[in-house]
């Protein structure tokens, strides 16, 4: 089977390449390198340099390639940027996806699994979250890719496509193996930017400590990036099997508040972090939690690496061992 995985060089898309190509998948990897790392990819993958943006290179690709399924990673994810900047969040999250799900449907490419998130729901009515929540986002990002996954809910009535929109709620951790980790430009995520902070002996921004939270901090759902990826190679056999059109939310069903989270990181460096409190982030959900119910009984899923512990080792590990790669706590 060959496979067009987009976003390959970041840091999910990556681990997904590694994934596709333990399956003995071919895989062609496109990326613009904006915000990817081209030494993230597998060397056994192909890699194609470009922009989704960009229509004619878009056809290009789809020209020069008969692919079994696409797998769309190519995104911006920060939920502060969209709000500082929507324009680019706009432009990119949906002009790039619309752009690759129309060329799919003129070369008859009919299998599509997209990189969500549970930014769609917005601040949850009712926790945990199924799939069937109210959809209201806080934020561009999280309305860039609602946008999308009813792009993809039209092309799939009109042209027949079968897709799987895979509704990430907090992707987090490293390889087990140390070779890759989570390294954003910008990094707004807690995990890296808490680590680093010890690590680059800075300070760390806690951003709210007044949520109706136990602690007065957010609570997220992490769920470990070598299960996430896990999440698309199932999607991938369910579209190949018999099509349709899914929508899966991929969590643990357990949260842990920012307080929480820093703590483990304490507990696993050893090393107490310097911490300011500042105010709310704007578009900041209250609590994110997952009913996962609905892909552990359709896909099988089942997380063997997404509690706490083993996402801040493997996290603190690949820091440590990847100084060169550090980066500046963001303020």
């Amino acid at each position: 089977m060959k496979i067009l995985i987009t976003g390959g060089a970041g840091y999910i898309g990556s681990f997904m390449v590694k994934a596709a190509l333990d399956k003995d998948y071919e895989v062609v990897v496109v990326d613009s390198l904006e915000r990817g790392h081209r030494d993230y990819v597998d060397k056994k993958a192909q890699f194609i340099l470009g922009d989704l943006k960009d229509k004619k290179f878009v056809d290009t690709v789809f020209l020069e390639h008969k692919f079994d399924s696409v797998v769309h990673f190519a995104g911006f994810i920060s939920m502060a940027e969209s709000v500082d900047n929507p324009y680019i969040y706009f432009d990119n999250n949906v002009n790039g996806s619309l752009n690759l799900i129309q060329s799919m449907a003129k070369n008859g490419v009919n299998n599509f699994i997209f990189s969500s998130t549970a930014g769609v729901y917005g601040d949850p009515v009712k926790t945990p979250i199924a799939e069937d929540h109210p959809k209201n986002p806080t934020n561009p990002y999280g309305e860039s890719k609602l946008m999308v996954e009813r792009i993809l809910s039209w092309y799939g009535d009109i042209y027949g496509l079968n897709f799987a929109s895979l509704r990430y709620f907090n992707a987090a951790g490293a390889s087990l193996n140390g070779e890759v980790g989570e390294n954003h430009s910008p990094e707004s995520h807690l995990i890296p930017n808490a680590i680093n902070a010890i690590l680059n002996k800075t300070q760390f921004t806690l951003y709210g400590n007044d949520y109706p939270t136990m602690d007065g901090t957010c609570v997220r759902d992490y769920v470990h990036v070598v299960d996430l990826v896990e999440a698309h190679i199932l999607a991938i056999s369910k579209l190949q099997s018999g099509g349709g059109k899914f929508f899966y939310n991929v969590g643990t069903g357990n949260g842990y508040s920012n307080k929480q989270v820093l703590d483990m990181i304490k507990k696993v460096s050893g090393s107490e972090i310097n911490i300011k409190n500042a105010g709310r982030r704007e578009g900041d959900a209250d609590v994110l939690i997952a009913d996962p119910n609905l892909i552990n009984k359709d896909l099988g899923f089942s997380p063997k690496y997404s509690d706490l512990e083993t996402i801040i080792k493997s996290a603190w590990e690949w820091h440590k061992k990847n100084s060169k790669f550090k980066i500046q706590n963001s303020k």
